[in-house]
């Protein structure tokens, strides 16, 4: 059964590659939106644990903009994924910084060889894309296909991360 996040807090995390927004519930770390994407409105007076996770969720977001692995992160809050989403989501954590996968390959990787579509479609319902990097996965014979940041962002992304494909793998 799908649950939907009640979002107590919105932080601005400030880059040299832009403005990012960071969504919080009680949870933890419910939605990170790029740059120009999402509204910049902050919450007054969040509370210290959410402050906490604010500063991990920068700290993470700057390493993986420079290229570098996340690091710790905060909690995420994923209640509202599908049991199918989050199999392809948690699938997605284990590509490393560096490396790349077909749709296919992260389908197969959770059993399902058949639904590198499905994939696609649960890449672009990932509502924190940096720390759970659907940015690697790529369509086959490495096309970028789509990304919920939009392609510009993706190809920043890889060249950021300089990936060493292991499609046909």
């Amino acid at each position: 059964m799908r649950t939907t996040q009640t979002i107590i807090a919105t932080l601005a995390i400030t880059t040299p590659r832009g403005l990012f927004t960071a969504h919080y519930s009680a949870a933890g770390l419910a939605r990170l939106d790029f740059p120009g994407r999402g509204k910049k409105v902050e919450t007054p007076g969040a509370s210290p644990a959410i402050l906490r996770w604010h500063k991990l969720a920068s700290r993470a977001l700057g390493r993986v903009l420079q290229g570098r692995t996340a690091g710790p992160i905060p909690p995420l809050d994923l209640a509202g994924a599908t049991l199918f989403q989050a199999r392809v989501w948690a699938a997605l954590r284990r590509i490393q910084t560096r490396q790349t996968q077909s749709y296919g390959q992260v389908a197969a990787a959770i059993g399902a060889p058949k639904a590198a579509r499905a994939v696609g479609s649960a890449c672009g319902a990932n509502p924190v894309p940096l720390f759970i990097p659907c940015h690697r996965v790529l369509a086959s014979g490495g096309a970028l296909g789509g990304f919920s940041g939009g392609l510009p962002w993706k190809r920043k992304l890889l060249e950021i991360e300089k990936p060493e494909s292991s499609l046909g793998s």
